[in-house]
């Protein structure tokens, strides 16, 4: 199998580099330096080029809060870009996984959201990423489309590593308590999405809309408390704040928490609880 990754600098699509290279896997990667998805004759001559089975399309606009004065820019390569790949996609012959998010959901639900349910994002990221769904179905080649959530790393920007520094400062940390999902270990998810191209190369036929997540749930001032629990040592003062008190320009959902089991049924990758794969991360750090 050889696998294509746009993307390959991001949390998510480092690690599917890491790990595809660590397993023997031959793979293209492409940062965003060495390829603009918004640019679809360079995308299209990537792909020629490459001549993968699976393009991951990893590469994303993934500053919730700015793409609220900036739609256009998170449309541009969350929508259009995410069209660009699956269209070079769909006329080389190839399959392509896609990454989208639980933002497309409007966070009303008390069930997990199967991949089926009504899709209504409350903001400019939701619609960008929704967006790109769309142009990523609509250009007609096999895909599979893998939402997930709340994605951290040992590595980049995420809540894990703002936690941690964060406290290293001695701040005082006030985190909202009425939001409700499943962290996901970047490292898994990359995981999960090689066992995907795998099962797309060996079953054609599989496509589609998926979850992914590590198993459980929590609040994100649970999920902090966490951190610092599993890390060992001194634990800072955490005030649990609602969302309403913690004003932010992107809305988001206060119910985040996706259905996995069919993306566990096809592709046959079932999820760690959230709290294992925390630990592992937060060795990985230190």
């Amino acid at each position: 199998m050889r696998l294509m990754i746009t993307g390959a600098a991001g949390m998510t699509g480092a690690e599917v580099v890491r790990q595809s290279e660590a397993s023997g896997i031959e793979c293209a990667a492409f940062t965003r330096c060495d390829l603009d998805i918004s640019d679809a004759a360079a995308v299209f001559a990537a792909v020629r080029k490459s001549a993968p089975d699976i393009v991951v399309n990893a590469a994303a606009y993934t500053a919730v809060d700015q793409a609220e004065c900036d739609e256009e820019q998170a449309t541009l390569v969350n929508g259009y870009g995410a069209g660009n790949v699956a269209r070079a996609a769909a006329m080389a012959g190839t399959g392509i996984i896609h990454i989208s998010t639980d933002y497309v959901f409007d966070g009303v639900s008390k069930q997990p959201y199967l991949p089926s349910d009504r899709t209504n994002p409350l903001g400019a990221y939701g619609r960008s990423k929704l967006a790109g769904e769309v142009a990523v179905r609509s250009a007609g080649g096999r895909h599979m489309i893998v939402r997930t959530s709340w994605v951290y790393s040992h590595e980049g920007r995420n809540f894990v590593r703002t936690m941690l520094r964060l406290a290293s400062s001695g701040t005082e940390l006030s985190v909202v308590d009425d939001q409700h999902g499943s962290p996901t270990s970047a490292s898994d998810l990359a995981g999960a999405l090689i066992r995907a191209a795998e099962a797309m190369c060996s079953t054609p036929s599989l496509r589609g809309t998926y979850h992914f997540t590590n198993s459980g749930m929590t609040t994100w001032y649970d999920f902090a408390t966490a951190i610092f629990e599993l890390r060992g040592g001194s634990v800072p003062v955490i005030r649990p704040v609602s969302t309403a008190e913690y004003p932010t320009l992107a809305k988001r959902p206060l119910w985040s928490v996706l259905d996995c089991t069919s993306f566990e049924n096809n592709v046959g990758v079932t999820a760690r609880p959230w709290r294992t794969a925390l630990r592992q991360t937060l060795d990985r750090i230190q």
